[in-house]
């Protein structure tokens, strides 16, 4: 353990303060210590902290005052290794085991003991540097008993009559509940007011909260608000996102001891797991149990990704860097993102920013991919963490949701129910003591407003009877045959059935899903030199943490290469594969290449996913693995460490538009399904218009199929147009096309060919009242790129200054992942085009606009290059 001294100050200025006053307390105040801590003050111990995530609250006024004397007090934060520390608790006597592998690890075990950022002991995706220090504020207080200071309040905002987890009546009104904790005693008699002022600086309304309870270092008291008088919160795409600054003052004879004031908003988001209904039946949804999010009484389509620590140094996470990540997430037409657990609980600005831009955030307590202790102590300590994380917290109308932890109940016990079954009771009933019997009190006995699910996949609740101490009785396996439940993670690193749909799981969410692919060379040139910017280099070799279970070591260092292996072959498999002269940029383009793949294969899941919104599953979400990087290295990210777009997060944006096009191809029953899928709240018209076109840019004599409201045979040949209609969240099929009969065509070869569908639509979009125009391009190729007869396509770009948009014109033939970048290894400016990866048939022009994300030098435009698919093949 290495002694560290954090904090010296001087307080003469404090001391002769005290001096002149009677009854003076003196605290000191963490809001974070990272993680094993011994305090001092003025030589004298005064706390051992052993919890990241809890606020330490130290009344030192005893100590201050013994220690007046000496010329300089001191105060002294001495830190101990977290991994060195984990290790240990592992090894006291009658400390808990587990069965090997239930606890996901790379660099450093047993991090299961210790109440720290879990991804500091090693993810695969991230290092393992296991930081230690004062990593949030701190004070030193001194005040009177005239005085109250607060250290943390809840502000809770629910209609009159919600419970957790059930959808509550939208036409009741609203109820607000205000609960101020204090450092010192909050004198008998004290009362609370109130005033709602909104975003221009008028008073709604103010008043007095009634039923005021005061427990001493705790107040708290509610008011009932007209539900009229606010407007809603809303999601970005769904609405405004309308906020209030609502101040709580508690007041004793007249006199203000203390004001909170917090920005929030009026909105009800719930997870809605209850079961199918009679209604929902008729309309063809599979029984079973929903599991939904519905916002303000409308359920919609949760579209998004998986939020992981943006830096392995919470310090250098700054508001300007969160802001500029948000944008990313809204411009790319995402909704929701999952703050994943074990990483850490986010920053207050971090959901002030989400407030701000609409984007709903699912929150994790920071418990994952492993199982606890259950000794009085380690719960107690669980139990503090969580209280204050979520009275912290729950004023933000972007809070979608509190999960108790990561894939507990789909990796862990589903673990040891095959590798241990005959302690599966034993490690069930540990597992509810924590997540049901702790943390969901702490969310319950603090919010009305919000639900609360144990793990992040799970199979949602069997009952809910909020009579009970622990209302929710968990569903687990006690699933029926033909019914749906529930949320889903997906993993499968066979290359060969990346998009083999029978595949895909069947569930009403899909939480989790990915593959990795390497960032950018210019994210690489950041932190590598050039001689180490190739495939298997020992850095970038060394930073690929996607190797076998159980860590990084001596045994399985040989191993190491594994992620390498799944992307290089996946590549090889469905691309045509980067040989290029310059070594350097045979490199970028091989970077490139497993991002196309990764992108290709997320876009696949994410059609059949939307798709399921109109299917018996009646599937109504999508999050990704993952929004962004926490360093240069492979990962799953869509956004690189320095904020760069991977082909990811450009496709992403495509396929996540309100209404598009979805090709579905069964291969066990060769059929090619077209769809039009919808996230709006209303009906959409439209009509499509689909063909088959060779490399070169003509139309071929394919046959395509039946199309909506053909009478009789199918067609065969040319290109066809038919009007649609789809409903509310809803798909419905355009197209079918029997590919054996497509093979049996005369003139057909599967590599000249590529299947091309067209949109255009109207409708009124989500909570609006315009009519909005939708249009949208997919394709569906029969045989894989690699084996494709492509063509130069001839890419021209044009740069138009006044317009500030670029122009991309295919001259000479059909250009698949059409990709606009700065010149190669040019980090001067980071650029987010509005549209990349794109499909271009000959002769069709695009233009293009931009953001400029960071950076910026003269001239970059003109740097600005456009390749596709086709520049794999090329040597130079």
């Amino acid at each position: 353990m290495g002694r560290l001294v954090l904090l010296r100050i001087l307080l003469t200025s404090l001391r002769q303060s005290v001096g002149k006053q009677a009854n003076v307390t003196t605290y000191i105040l963490f809001n974070g210590l990272d993680t094993f801590a011994q305090v001092s003050f003025c030589g004298k111990h005064i706390a051992s902290t052993n919890n990241q995530f809890r606020q330490w609250r130290l009344d030192i006024s005893d100590v201050f005052a013994a220690c007046r004397g000496t010329d300089v007090p001191e105060l002294e934060v001495v830190f101990a290794s977290a991994p060195e520390t984990a290790d240990r608790l592992a090894s006291e006597p009658g400390a808990e085991t587990w069965p090997w592998g239930i606890e996901g690890w790379f660099e450093f075990p047993n991090r299961g003991f210790v109440r720290k950022e879990q991804s500091d002991f090693g993810w695969d995706w991230g290092p393992a540097f296991a930081p230690a220090g004062i990593w949030q504020k701190a004070w030193i207080i001194q005040l009177s008993d005239e005085k109250i200071v607060v250290p943390n309040s809840v502000l809770d905002i629910y209609r009159v009559g919600q419970l957790n987890n059930l959808p509550p009546d939208q036409s009741a009104d609203w109820v607000l509940n205000c609960s101020i904790d204090s450092l010192n005693t909050i004198p008998h008699g004290a009362q609370m007011n109130y005033k709602i002022v909104d975003a221009s600086g008028y008073v709604v309304s103010s008043g007095h909260l009634k039923n005021v309870t005061n427990a001493g270092d705790v107040i708290t008291g509610s008011a009932r608000l007209n539900e009229s008088t606010y407007k809603l919160w809303w999601p970005s795409g769904m609405g405004d996102q309308n906020l209030y600054n609502i101040t709580v003052e508690i007041v004793h004879r007249n006199e203000t001891l203390a004001s909170v004031t917090k920005r929030t908003g009026f909105r009800t988001i719930v997870l809605n797991m209850g079961a199918i209904t009679d209604k929902q039946l008729a309309q063809g949804i599979a029984s079973g149990n929903n599991w939904h999010f519905e916002i303000n009484g409308h359920e919609f389509y949760a579209k998004g990704s998986n939020f992981i620590p943006p830096d392995a140094f919470w310090p250098r996470v700054t508001p300007q860097r969160i802001e500029s990540l948000f944008k990313s997430v809204v411009s790319g037409n995402q909704n929701m993102i999952r703050v994943w657990a074990s990483g850490a609980y986010s920053p207050d600005f971090m959901y002030d920013l989400a407030d701000e831009m609409g984007i709903l955030l699912w929150s994790e307590f920071e418990f994952g991919d492993a199982l606890y202790p259950v000794t009085p102590d380690f719960l107690e300590n669980c139990r503090q963490e969580a209280i204050y994380q979520v009275r912290r917290i729950n004023h933000h109308p972007s809070l979608a949701l509190w999960v108790g932890g990561n894939e507990l109940e789909s990796l862990e016990l589903t673990e040891v129910n095959a590798t241990a079954p005959e302690q599966f009771d034993r490690y069930l009933h540990e597992y509810e003591t924590l997540f049901l019997e702790v943390l969901l009190p702490a969310v319950y006995g603090n919010s009305r407003s919000i639900t609360y699910m144990p793990s992040s996949t799970e199979n949602g609740y069997l009952s809910i009877n909020f009579s009970n101490p622990i209302p929710i009785v968990q569903r687990y396996n006690n699933l029926t045959k033909g019914s749906f439940y529930g949320d889903t993670d997906y993993y499968n690193y066979n290359y060969l059935e990346a998009f083999d749909l029978n595949i895909y799981p069947l569930r009403r969410f899909a939480n989790e899903f990915g593959f990795h692919s390497m960032p950018s060379v210019e994210t690489y040139g950041e932190v590598l030199p050039d001689d180490e910017l190739n495939f298997n280099s020992s850095t970038i070799m060394l930073r690929n943490h996607h190797y076998p279970a159980g860590g990084l070591n001596i045994t399985n260092y040989a191993n190491s290469s594994k992620g390498m292996a799944e992307m290089t072959l996946a590549v090889q498999q469905y691309y045509p594969a980067p040989n290029k002269t310059d070594a350097v940029a045979n490199f970028s383009s091989w970077c490139h290449a497993t991002q196309i793949f990764q992108a290709d294969f997320y876009k696949s899941q994410i059609q059949f996913y939307r798709a399921g919104s109109g299917f018996p599953e009646r599937q109504l979400g999508s999050l990704y693995w993952q929004l962004e990087d926490i360093w240069q290295a492979p990962t799953w990210a869509g956004i690189e460490y320095s904020g760069r777009w991977k082909v990811l997060h450009n496709v992403a944006k495509d396929i996540y538009q309100p209404v598009i096009l979805t090709p579905l191809y069964n291969k066990t029953y060769s059929m090619l399904s077209l769809y039009a899928v919808s996230d709006s709240w209303t009906e959409i018209k439209g009509s499509v218009t689909i063909e088959w076109v060779s490399w070169d840019g003509q139309t071929l004599n394919y046959s395509t199929g039946r199309v909506t409201g053909d009478q009789g045979a199918a067609s065969t040949g040319g290109t066809r147009t038919a009007d649609f209609t789809v409903g509310a969240i809803n798909s419905t099929l355009l197209a079918s096309i029997n590919m054996t009969d497509v093979a049996n065509t005369k003139s057909f070869n599967a590599s000249h060919g590529v299947f091309v569908a067209n949109l255009t639509a109207t409708g009124t979009p989500i909570n609006g009242n315009a009519t909005n125009t939708y249009k949208h391009t997919n394709t569906f190729t029969p045989t894989p790129l690699a084996s494709a007869a492509l063509v130069n396509p001839g890419l021209r770009i044009r740069y138009d200054k006044d317009g500030r948009i670029f122009e991309v014109t295919a001259e000479k033939g059909v250009s698949a992942w059409t990709w606009l970048s700065v010149a190669e290894k040019d980090s001067s400016v980071i650029v987010a085009f509005d549209e990349n990866a794109f499909f271009l048939k000959r002769g069709e022009k695009h233009m293009v606009g931009y953001t400029v994300l960071a950076g910026g030098s003269d001239g970059w435009e003109g740097r600005v290059m456009v390749e596709s698919i086709y520049n794999n093949t090329l040597p130079d």
